[in-house]
């Protein structure tokens, strides 16, 4: 009887791949899966994966594997993209292919799964882009330009007062700006519920999201350990971060509700959103998934809003710090333009060359997702001559392309030259904003914004101060070498600096416009 049951079994096992392979031969055509290393039995290449500045170390296994690498950890495979061609021609022109996002327990637990960002390619995410895009479309940006400007007036007032907090600064600028304009709530100061609440949801996206750091994105019952059990501690950071991200996304709704219920509220852009969901001929069923989408659209504009801004200006500090002749060029444009008597308006920007090349080159010096947001295959696909099955994680390096040197000679050097010809911007050999700002239908719709308030704040600032490497208690200038954080958003790891007014006109210019500028008044209209 035991004979028999073990040959039942064996022939079971066998049938069962056979139709596996079978299966799999129909499915690729025969094609090969792209290279990579090799991997072990069951796992896979789950230790193949870099756990650190992954995009450094795809940059050497591409080297070895070429420019499309596939890893499978247990049943999943993830391709690396690492050259500007693939990732234009897969995730921009093959869009319609490489649009959906993979579903994994990190998005649950972080709490991104209520963004629009990181949902499931489909129409209830084609519900939220639409609503999204209505307000930061191009044709849409200009009713923004008096919020931004006033922005940069309370940022420059603060670099004055406490330039040694400029990071700081930036954080509470932008996200109280943002507050107002999104939910017409005027946060307290830099420790404000709301702002600590956004770095906690920043720091899970950056932190939790990127594929291959946590073992639970690959074994998912290890989300049911009591955060107690042995190695089970990342429970309370997820957590937390979740907690944060419900939070960000209810409570500033919940109090844009009642303002409106007790006719009281300021105009905003939720205000908006909600009093056309409540206008409209919905029925009362929808009502709630409408408001859903009003939520979700609020906060990622808040919180995607905030730090894009944040990570691009502490680079140009940085960079200004470590290259005075950059800062010299630069500061010469805005005398001519501009002149001393007044700040730089959204009517400059085309006259200011150097400036839009100093923006594009800490795109690329430091680009915000070093990895993008990764993709996902909708169905079977094939690229290269390569198979690549439905449901593949795709990861294009995006900092490889960026400090590719056949494309940007020295390209660890901060050089807007770069960017310029014939006294023009040209962006012609390769846009840094084409690969910062995501690929085809998944493309940040906030772009148009996000590059207005770069501008804008960046002309200001070179136009008013003087950004030196930092001293230390001897007066001794500190070395900085450029670096960056580690996870899905990158920051410049040291960017101290000093940050002095470029002269007594120029501290009462700032004082000036602080008093035009910075009287009570709404930021949205």
């Amino acid at each position: 009887m035991l004979p028999i049951l073990i040959a039942i079994v064996l022939g079971t096992a066998v049938l069962l791949c056979v139709r596996s392979y079978l299966s799999w031969r129909s499915r690729s055509r025969g094609l090969p899966l792209p290279p990579g290393p090799p991997g072990l039995p069951m796992i896979g290449n789950m230790l193949n994966i870099p756990k650190f500045k992954q995009w450094l170390g795809f940059k050497e296994l591409s080297a070895i594997y070429g420019d499309v690498m596939h890893f499978r950890v247990l049943n999943d495979h993830i391709v690396v993209l690492g050259d500007a061609e693939t990732i234009m021609e897969y995730l921009d022109k093959s869009s319609a292919t490489t649009a959906d996002r993979k579903e994994s327990v990190l998005i649950e637990l972080t709490g991104a799964d209520v963004s629009f960002g990181f949902m499931p390619y489909g129409n209830w995410w084609r519900r939220h882009r639409r609503a999204f895009w209505q307000h930061f479309r191009p044709q849409a940006i200009a009713k923004y330009y008096p919020a931004q400007r006033t922005m940069v007036v309370r940022f420059l007032e603060r670099l004055l007062q406490d330039p040694v907090r400029f990071e700081a600064h930036i954080r509470y600028t932008f996200s109280a700006a943002l507050m107002e304009m999104l939910y017409g709530i005027q946060v307290s100061g830099e420790n404000d519920e709301y702002i600590a609440k956004a770095e906690q949801v920043v720091e899970g996206v950056a932190e939790g999201l990127l594929p291959g750091r946590y073992l639970v994105e690959v074994l998912p019952f290890l989300r049911y350990l009591p955060h107690w059990f042995p190695g089970a501690g990342f429970q309370k950071r997820f957590a937390a971060w979740r907690a944060a991200s419900e939070d960000l996304w209810n409570a500033p709704v919940a109090r844009v509700k009642e303002a409106m219920e007790r006719q009281e509220g300021v105009r905003c852009i939720v205000g908006d959103l909600l009093s056309g969901v409540w206008h409209s001929d919905v029925e009362k069923s929808a009502l709630a998934e409408e408001e859903e989408i009003v939520k979700d659209v609020a906060a990622v504009a808040f919180e995607a809003g905030s730090d894009t801004t944040f990570s691009t200006l502490q680079t140009i500090f940085l960079a200004m710090s470590l290259y005075p002749e950059v800062l010299k060029n630069a500061q010469a444009e805005l005398d001519a333009v501009v002149g001393p008597a007044r700040l730089p308006n959204f009517s400059d920007k085309d006259s200011l060359v150097y400036v839009n090349a100093i923006i594009r080159e800490a795109s690329r010096w430091i680009p915000v997702t070093p990895l993008g947001v990764p993709h996902c295959t909708i169905e079977d696909d094939e690229l290269r001559g390569y198979f690549i099955p439905k449901g593949t994680v795709l990861m294009p390096n995006v900092w490889a392309c960026m400090h590719d040197p056949e494309v940007y000679r020295d390209p660890d050097v901060f050089r807007p030259e770069r960017f310029i010809r014939d006294g023009k911007l040209d962006v012609s050999t390769r846009d840094p904003f084409q690969f910062t700002f995501g690929f085809g239908r998944r493309i940040c719709p906030g772009r148009y914004f996000a590059e207005s308030a770069l501008f804008i704040n960046v002309a200001a600032v070179l136009h008013t101060f003087d950004i030196s490497p930092p001293i230390d208690e001897d007066g001794v200038p500190v070395k900085i070498t450029p670096d960056t954080t580690d996870g899905l958003l990158a920051h410049p790891q040291d960017c101290r600096c000093t940050i002095t007014p470029r002269s007594p006109e120029s501290e009462r210019l700032i004082r000036d416009s602080a008093r035009l500028e910075c009287q009570p008044k709404e930021l949205y209209s």
